[in-house]
């Protein structure tokens, strides 16, 4: 039988969007919200289907860092002071839920677990979030 759970972790972030006309084209920050759905069939022995805590680290990798497009020209001379992380394209909450998703799979993998992230919600602000379903 499957189950589903659902956890919430909130992080603090930098980032810019670089290809964006307007005020986010500026370095700037955020207290992210991320909600998360998995489902799946629990472990037999558990009766757990992933630890919450192991979702919270996955994404508090994201936490206090800087995050910007791997083709930011800042990247280079802010890496002389702090490290940054990359994303394939601008940073925006819609690329950062495939990101923590795929990050999310990749933890399932290399446990065996088989689970399905059905949804991830981003909140970048108390009013506006992105939204990536399966």
């Amino acid at each position: 039988m499957k189950t589903g759970i659902y956890k919430e972790v909130q992080i603090d972030t930098s980032h810019r969007l670089l290809y964006y006309a307007g005020k986010c084209a500026n370095l700037h920050g955020h207290r992210w919200k991320v909600e998360i759905w998995i489902e799946g069939v629990p472990d037999p022995a558990t009766q757990i289907l992933i630890d919450y805590s192991m979702i919270k680290r996955i994404v508090d990798k994201y936490d206090h860092q800087i995050i910007l497009n791997q083709d930011d020209p800042m990247v280079p001379r802010i890496r002389e002071f702090n490290p940054v992380i990359t994303t394939p394209g601008d940073p925006t909450s819609e690329l950062m839920a495939s990101i923590i998703r795929d990050d999310l799979y990749a933890y399932c993998r290399e446990q065996g677990i088989e689970a399905t992230v059905t949804k991830i919600r981003i909140w970048e602000s108390p009013t506006a979030f992105a939204e990536l379903s399966e």
